[in-house]
């Protein structure tokens, strides 16, 4: 029980991050959630719902290939960060200072993302696909996982602006440290 606690509030952190810091700021994440972002952007979906959907194939992936606990887990956290984005819709956005809000939205997301990988869970279907292609070829997972937001950085560039898609790196640093801090010293 104390599991599913940590990974809805893992989630809902993370939806904080997106909703009041990166997404009105045209900030992005990697993974599903940033390919989530830009065709939100591009195509007036909302966010909540692509979220669950661009998740479903992975969550399939997953189930088949590590395990019942590891998907239900998942799903909760997505489940979770997609309602929260949902929830925090009509919040006012308390900055629009670009380096402020990718680091705080970095930092919220990196706080979010550890708590739910710690409690045994994932936000994001390309975390799934890097586990399952790890296995298949000596990449480590951050690497698999870089490579394809390496591409979703890139259309962050285009489609938004070089200097947004900057700042979406540097709150992709900043999660991914404090990621690190949460799961291996917490």
């Amino acid at each position: 029980m104390m599991h599913a606690l940590f990974v809805a509030l893992g989630a809902f952190f993370v939806s904080l991050g997106l909703k009041i810091f990166l997404v009105p700021n045209h900030i992005i994440d990697g993974g599903i959630v940033g390919i989530s972002i830009i065709i939100s952007y591009l195509t007036d979906l909302k966010l909540e719902l692509l979220l669950l959907i661009l998740n479903l194939p992975f969550l399939y992936l997953g189930y088949k290939k590590i395990g019942k606990k590891f998907v239900l887990t998942t799903l909760l956290g997505i489940g979770i960060l997609s309602f929260g984005t949902f929830f925090l819709y009509n919040v006012p956005v308390p900055t629009e200072n670009l380096l402020l809000a990718s680091v705080l939205g970095g930092t919220f997301l990196g706080i979010g993302v550890g708590v739910v990988i710690r409690y045994g869970g994932s936000l994001d279907g390309t975390e799934i696909l890097g586990i399952l292609l790890n296995q298949r070829i000596s990449f480590s997972i951050g690497k698999i996982i870089m490579f394809i937001n390496f591409f979703i950085f890139c259309s962050a560039g285009f489609i938004f602006s070089w200097d947004r898609a900057l700042y979406s790196l540097i709150a992709y640093y900043i999660a991914s440290k404090m990621m690190d801090v949460i799961i291996e010293r917490f």
